[in-house]
Parts: C-alpha cells; sequence; structure tokens
C-alpha cells in the first residue's frame, strides 16, 4: 500500500475517533450537570434560552462555587438552630406572616453561617443550586409568598405552604454536613 492511501485511510479514521471521543465527552459532561443540578439543569437552559448557554451558566456556577468556604456547623450550633425552627413553627399559629418572615431570616442566617454569601435573592439561588438544586424550588416558592406576605397578599394557606417549603431548604442546609 502506498503512502498516500495509508494516509487517506489513516486520516477519516482518527477524524470520526476523534468526533466519537468529543461527543462522548459533550454527553458525560450534561449527564454530569443534569445530576448535579436536577430540576435547575432544566429551568436553566428556558431562563437562559438553550443548553449551550445554559450548560456555560452552570459551569460558572460550580467555579465559582469551588470558590466559596461551605463549612460545618458545630453539633451544638446545629442544635440551636433545629430549637430556633421548632420557635418559628410554633409561632405560626399566632402570627402567620411574622413567622414566615422569620423562617426566611432564620435560612439567610444559617446560609451566611454555612458560608453561603447573602447578597440578593438571585446570587443566593444560583449559589445553592449547586448543591441544592432539588430543593431551589421549594425556596423560590417560600420567598415569593414572603413577599406577596409582606404587601398583605398571600394567605393563610399560601403562608403554611411557603413554611413547608422553608423548611425543606432548611432542613437539607442544616442536615447536609460535610457533604461536598
Amino acid at each position: 500500500m502506498s503512502t498516500s492511501t495509508l494516509i487517506a485511510i489513516i486520516v477519516p479514521v482518527v477524524v470520526v475517533l476523534i468526533a466519537i471521543a468529543a461527543g462522548l465527552w459533550l454527553v458525560s459532561r450534561r449527564r454530569h450537570l443534569r445530576e448535579r443540578f436536577g430540576p435547575e439543569y432544566d429551568r436553566t437552559v428556558q431562563d437562559e434560552g438553550g443548553r449551550l448557554a445554559a450548560e456555560r451558566e452552570l459551569r460558572a456556577r460550580e467555579q465559582r462555587h469551588e470558590k466559596l468556604d461551605i463549612k460545618e456547623l458545630p453539633p451544638a450550633r446545629r442544635t440551636q438552630y433545629a430549637e430556633e425552627w421548632q420557635g418559628v413553627q410554633e409561632r405560626f399559629v399566632d402570627r402567620p406572616e411574622g413567622a414566615v418572615a422569620q423562617a426566611d431570616e432564620l435560612v439567610t442566617r444559617l446560609m451566611r453561617e454555612r458560608g453561603y454569601p447573602t447578597d440578593g435573592f438571585g446570587e443566593q439561588v444560583r449559589d445553592l443550586s449547586v448543591e441544592h438544586g432539588s430543593t431551589l424550588e421549594h425556596y423560590r416558592a417560600a420567598h415569593a409568598v414572603n413577599a406577596r406576605s409582606s404587601e398583605g397578599q398571600a394567605t393563610t394557606e399560601e403562608l403554611r405552604g411557603a413554611m413547608v417549603h422553608y423548611r425543606a431548604l432548611f432542613q437539607e442546609l442544616l442536615g447536609d454536613q460535610g457533604g461536598r
């Protein structure tokens, strides 16, 4: 066989192998993001207008998250937070609006003590999405009810639902010690 014939055979084979490797790498990376972010992956695809933009955004969130100093709470602090949460739930009976606002404050304080930035709701969601993507919809729903409640627009049933939603994230943040 001549050299040109070998080259004509080898080059296309190498190109096909490179294409297959690149495809497998993209599928693997997409699977990683889908598993890590859960429902947040699909939401980000919709918000960003496509998979490539969404995956770029999610990778940026991962990179930002790697720079955060997320830490475990000592058992005594975890117990204090759990007791505070119990008190917030008990106050719900007499003051549902106030209890929902306190639940939001308690979750934010827990986030801050764990090492999450708490500069604004959008940033909180982005930072939480890396490790808590499965409970973000709870947080969004609770936050929306809390905002309506501060304007006197939320029903008692919506406020009860907000407490359930806040509790889901609270328990995950409190129980996710060293889960990185």
